[in-house]
């Protein structure tokens, strides 16, 4: 089972990425975002296997004294995989990737997955996950129609272990 180190959006202002969570659900055969019964959030590690107090003890020590961070979005962005998968675009955030930095001083990069490591990472908030091909089309043209722009404040750090998605150990970040 794999183990994710995310920021998450517990407040109010995640209620644009839900918007959009049920926006692009209707290109799914299922709801998957809602499915995963957990908020919006950023995942900045995803590990195949480590031993769960290695990863509490690296998210304590880079988000402990950690302030909430605030990322402005603007546009969707997707990855084509077995599905489609479409996701909310932070724009240039600086915050985001010192912390995805701090995080891989703490565990070697070399243990995470490929995409996550440092110079592959994208920052994204995913909004749907199963996206079938015969729908590709379809959800790609919705995604470059949408113009939305907000803010979220991802005011928590979590490591979970997923699927289904079990909440390891969760921080709270500081009010800004």
């Amino acid at each position: 089972m794999p183990y994710a180190i995310s920021l998450k959006c517990l407040n109010d202002t995640a209620s644009p990425v839900f918007k959009l969570w049920d926006e692009a659900a209707t290109f799914e055969e299922t709801a998957s975002m809602r499915a995963l019964n957990y908020p919006p959030h950023i995942t900045l590690a995803v590990y195949q296997e480590i031993a769960v107090d290695r990863l509490a003890e690296a998210a304590e020590r880079v988000f402990r004294i950690s302030p909430a961070v605030t990322s402005s979005f603007s546009g969707i962005g997707c990855f084509e995989n077995e599905f489609l998968v479409l996701w909310a675009r932070p724009n240039q955030d600086e915050r985001l990737f010192q912390l995805h930095a701090a995080l891989h001083r703490e565990i070697d990069p070399v243990h995470c997955h490929e995409h996550y490591r440092p110079d592959n990472w994208v920052p994204h908030c995913t909004i749907a996950t199963k996206i079938p091909k015969a729908k590709t089309q379809a959800a790609i043209n919705w995604a470059n129609r949408n113009r939305m722009r907000f803010r979220v404040t991802l005011d928590a750090a979590d490591c979970v272990r997923f699927p289904p998605v079990e909440i390891l150990s969760e921080i709270g970040l500081a009010s800004q």
